[in-house]
């Protein structure tokens, strides 16, 4: 069993026995209780009632976060020619076509974010299983397969979110840093929890959101009261 160290059995005693918070009330905990030495994420945890082993239970998504990440994400972009530039121009970190996916191919994925042209994915497709395991591979359904590159590119960079159920029916995704005041985090919490839920699939039976959680990168995690969590 792993050791627990001193800075998380602090955090842990600080959190107790509370459960069940007011969302601003988790995040000034998980804000209070962050003590390392770099700027920690801060995470959110969905427990869903869906088994995405079934294609009508499967939940996957896009959220712009109102006040961004605190992340600086890198971007690749497959496109040739006037898109090509387009891209470039929107700020895209890589461009690039046949030679980009011999990068993929060599081990080189110095990006967070996959974008393509409709007319690339025949070359994209055979990276699927490099980029598919990673959550990178792009995805109309997510706004990354499109020919309005530019905005996808700022889209990107600007704080959007990309989510997508784990096997285990629990959805994780960072949501800010513990240096955005409270108010900023609640925001792009509840945007998040929106977003979840909007994704709701056909195939989900019964009680579809059951818990949501938040934590530090470092920390341990607390759980938000519902009502709160689903408040706009």
């Amino acid at each position: 069993m792993a050791k627990i160290g001193k800075r998380l059995k602090t955090a842990q005693a600080a959190f107790g026995e509370k459960t069940n918070l007011s969302v601003e009330d988790a995040v000034a905990l998980v804000k209070a209780a962050a003590s390392a030495k770099f700027d920690e994420t801060v995470e959110v945890a969905i427990n869903l009632g869906v088994d995405p082993r079934h294609a009508d239970q499967m939940v996957r998504g896009v959220v712009s976060l109102p006040n961004g990440t605190g992340k600086t994400v890198r971007v690749a972009v497959f496109a040739r020619g006037a898109k090509a530039d387009e891209a470039k121009a929107a700020g895209a970190d890589i461009v690039g076509a046949e030679e980009l996916m011999q990068s993929i191919q060599g081990g080189t994925i110095d990006f967070d974010r996959c974008i393509a042209t409709p007319d690339m994915m025949p070359l994209v497709g055979r990276l699927g299983k490099i980029l598919g395991p990673r959550n990178l591979m792009p995805n109309p359904k997510v706004g990354t397969v499109t020919m309005d590159v530019a905005t996808a590119v700022a889209n990107a960079k600007g704080g959007e979110v990309q989510f997508k159920v784990e096997k285990a029916g629990i959805i994780h995704a960072g949501v800010g840093k513990v240096s955005f005041d409270t108010e900023k985090l609640a925001q792009n919490i509840r945007a998040m929890v929106d977003a979840v839920s909007k994704a709701k699939p056909a195939g989900a039976k019964g009680a579809y959101m059951r818990k949501v959680s938040i934590s530090s990168t470092m920390g341990p995690g607390v759980s938000l009261d519902l009502s709160s969590a689903t408040a706009n």
